[in-house]
């Protein structure tokens, strides 16, 4: 007798072929367009996105690069930050945040985080700044923006690089401003997953600063700005025509996309508030974009497996926090002064997010949460 596997999933985590399908006839004329156009690296397409991008984040300028830690070490390369710096970065979030201080050889410095929503608190940043520290990195964690007034406030008054960690963020909005301008420059991550997801991996970075942008193009393309004449020890980290040219195509939707994850948020919210789970709190300045729709419990593997066998697929954002894990042992890191960041990754679970839910879709998760959690 075969052994059974596990159930088979009612509602999926993230449905990437249902919204490709959505869009399938732009995305086949884009590729065709690509094709028959012969330039695979650095053409007019990238260009159109790049123009496209920052009108939509409202900046002067976007870089297309191949991924968004490539997006953050080349940001921290083109200030001038490596070895002997320290970056204040949170104490939870995705290790690239973490990994991209590292490769430019400065120090992360974890700051614990805010304990509603999960970005840094700039409190706790203001009392981890010291005469070594040179930037902060705010992530805007889940499609949530971190607290950028404060963070700004606290930059300037130290004289501190302010780097915009916008990965899950596409298009949401602190005091009204669309994240991505809000600081000296901000990265973005256009992995599938992604708000805003390529066919592939890619990334960019924006900026208001010309300047800032011009050097990270001379990164991006082996250091150099003419063919063969390499002014920087640079990386091969450029969007190609094809990626770009799909991102083109998503733009245009993003703004809808976002919208009906919004609406899932809002019946999620309602219809969980009852059930013993901390939810989502969104700050009175913030917009999200709800790239995650994360909760939060004490016994929250009892509550995943249940998911699981009802067919609702669940993930963990993060298992471990970026200090906890091996290659960042080396770090004398004092845990007793992260006690927020500490505790989340035992008891986060995110649940069913993608822009095409359905409302039947939705009312299984809940249905199947309020059975777990009776």
């Amino acid at each position: 007798m075969a052994a059974s596997g596990p159930p088979t999933s009612v509602v999926p985590f993230n449905d990437l072929s249902a919204l490709h399908r959505q869009i399938r006839p732009e995305l086949d004329a884009a590729y065709r367009d690509v094709l028959d156009g012969g330039q695979l690296i650095l053409g007019p397409r990238l260009a159109q996105f790049e123009q496209a991008f920052a009108r939509y984040c409202n900046v002067r300028e976007c870089v297309g690069v191949a991924n968004g830690l490539d997006a953050l070490q080349l940001i921290l390369e083109a200030l001038g930050i490596g070895q002997g710096d320290d970056v204040l970065v949170p104490g939870c979030t995705f290790i690239a945040t973490w990994l991209a201080v590292t490769r430019v050889g400065a120090t992360p410095v974890p700051v614990d985080v805010h304990p509603l929503t999960y970005n840094m608190d700039p409190a706790k940043a203001r009392a981890a700044v010291t005469p070594r520290t040179r930037a902060i990195i705010a992530v805007h964690l889940y499609g949530q923006p971190a607290d950028m007034t404060a963070l700004r406030s606290l930059a300037d008054e130290y004289g501190l690089r302010l780097i915009e960690d916008a990965a899950q963020a596409h298009g949401a909005r602190w005091a009204g401003r669309r994240v991505g301008g809000g600081g000296h420059a901000a990265a973005f991550s256009f992995y599938p997953g992604k708000n805003l997801g390529a066919l592939g991996d890619g990334g960019a970075v924006t900026t208001n600063d010309p300047e800032l942008a011009k050097s990270v193009r001379r990164l991006r393309n082996y250091g150099a700005q003419v063919k063969y004449q390499h002014e920087r020890v640079g990386a091969n980290s450029r969007l190609d025509e094809l990626q770009a040219a799909f991102l083109d195509v998503k733009l245009p939707h993003l703004d809808r996309w976002n919208a009906r994850r919004a609406e899932i948020a809002e019946q999620y919210s309602h219809a969980l508030a009852s059930l013993g789970l901390t939810l989502p709190w969104v700050a009175p300045e913030a917009e999200p974009v709800w790239h995650l729709y994360v909760v939060r419990h004490p016994e929250r593997d009892r509550v995943r497996a249940a998911l699981t066998s009802a067919g609702i697929e669940t993930s963990v954002h993060y298992p471990r926090n970026p200090g906890d894990q091996v290659a960042y042992a080396h770090l004398p890191i004092d845990r007793t002064r992260l006690p927020v960041a500490g505790a989340l990754p035992h008891e986060l679970l995110s649940l069913p997010m993608s822009p095409v839910m359905t409302d039947d879709q939705v009312t299984l998760v809940i249905r199947a949460l309020q059975a777990a959690l009776r």
